[in-house]
């Protein structure tokens, strides 16, 4: 059984933040019903696609889901909507709070319809800030949490992380929010409602190491951790290439500056503790980076293998495809599709008892509609009710999206 088993999501989330939240919990075994408009997720249409519909971004956040379209400008199609959330454990959405009100979706109505349920609001700010309401996607929120100026304090000029980073971290943190309110309502046997910002997210992520001095009040240091900000803190380059070594402890720098004839530096009070490198981690790394000039990186691999010290090679995305690693671990998941044909995913990155949990390609368009309305009681007469109303349209390729 996986541990989510029996447990059903209403799904209304969109783009990347949500979608990566409920795969999650569909990895761990939820019911994650995705609800979609009757044109799909967009994220259906981001990236190549081999079937109009199934783009790669959409392939490689919903996972484990099945898929309705309803059209919730339409009183049938917001009535289905409501008899699924009656039926669920969770409901999860990134609409501004002040359309799902217009909706009839807000908190306080449904928990009125089904009192054990979780509300979980994926939101860009807190509703109660002056920012509430306001639309945010990843770029966004890298630049008011203080990412892009991150970026800028080590590089010189501001700058993104190459990656989504802002969804996919609060995308973890709300599967964390949601995944506690479903244990807390077990003790309790009462609804939650769970608001997950990404702004307050993402700064809490941010501020870990960097909050720094100001931890204390009156602040003591700077804002911002000196390691992890130095310009020297990169790829080493080696006589023929780079590594990346990380010596951390005591006993890591004892054993280099032995290595490299340097057992001067040993009692240096500037490198002799972690707090004292801290201090002069520039000028650290500037050593570090001479002697790694001197040998090349196979050299520095093995000796660092040899001392203890952690260290390995650049590898890039093509790289990552083809790593013996993950190859041994299993971690790709294959799928063979009559339409698309191969598709190739990482499959869910943890074990549970030793196995990896099991993966659905995800749905098309309105895929399980019929299923799952009949699941909560739609007979066959009220099904083409619905379809004739136009609530659920059907897809130019693929079959209705009620199945």
């Amino acid at each position: 059984m996986a541990p989510l088993s029996g447990i059903r999501v209403i799904d209304l989330t969109t783009v990347a933040m949500g979608p990566l939240a409920s795969q999650w919990l569909g990895d761990l075994g939820a019911d994650v019903i995705k609800v979609e408009a009757p044109e799909g997720d967009s994220t259906r249409r981001t990236g190549p696609a081999i079937e109009q519909g199934m783009a790669a971004l959409f392939i490689s956040t919903n996972r484990n889901k099945r898929s309705i379209a309803l059209d919730l400008k339409t009183d049938a199609g917001r009535d289905a909507l409501l008899s699924l959330i009656d039926s669920a454990d969770v409901f999860m959405h990134n609409i501004r709070p002040q359309k799902l009100a217009g909706l009839g979706l807000g908190h306080v109505e449904l928990l009125k319809r089904n009192p054990k349920l979780v509300y979980a609001g994926l939101h860009g700010f807190g509703e109660s800030g002056p920012y509430g309401g306001k639309p945010a996607y990843d770029d966004i929120i890298q630049a008011l949490s203080g990412c892009a100026d991150l970026m800028g304090k080590q590089n010189g000029v501001p700058g993104y992380y190459p990656s989504i980073i802002a969804d996919k971290t609060t995308g973890l943190i709300a599967a964390i929010a949601i995944l506690s309110a479903i244990i807390g309502r077990q003790s309790s046997g009462e609804g939650v409602v769970v608001e997950i910002p990404m702004f307050e997210c993402m700064t809490a992520f941010n501020l870990v190491e960097h909050l720094y001095g100001h931890i204390f009040n009156p602040p003591v240091a700077p804002l911002g951790y000196p390691r992890v900000l130095s310009k020297d803190r990169r790829p080493l380059r080696t006589r023929d290439g780079y590594v990346c070594m990380m010596p951390y402890t005591d006993s890591h720098w004892r054993a280099f500056f032995k290595e490299v004839g340097a057992s001067e530096l040993i009692d240096d009070p500037r490198f002799s503790s972690i707090g004292d490198r801290t201090q002069h981690i520039d000028e650290l790394y500037k050593i570090l980076s001479s002697y790694l000039l001197q040998r090349d990186s196979f050299d520095w691999l093995t000796v660092c293998e040899k001392l203890g010290i952690p260290a390995a090679p650049i590898r890039s995305l093509d790289d990552l495809l083809k790593d013996q690693h993950l190859e041994e671990v299993n971690f790709f998941q294959s799928y063979d599709d009559q339409s698309i044909g191969g598709i190739c995913t990482p499959g869910v990155p943890i074990l549970i008892n030793g196995e990896r949990p099991k993966s659905r390609i995800p749905p098309r368009l309105g895929e399980h509609g019929r299923e799952i309305l009949q699941e909560i009681g739609y007979d066959q007469e009220k099904l083409n009710r619905l379809l004739r109303s136009g609530t659920a349209q059907r897809e130019k390729m693929g079959s209705s999206p009620l199945g």
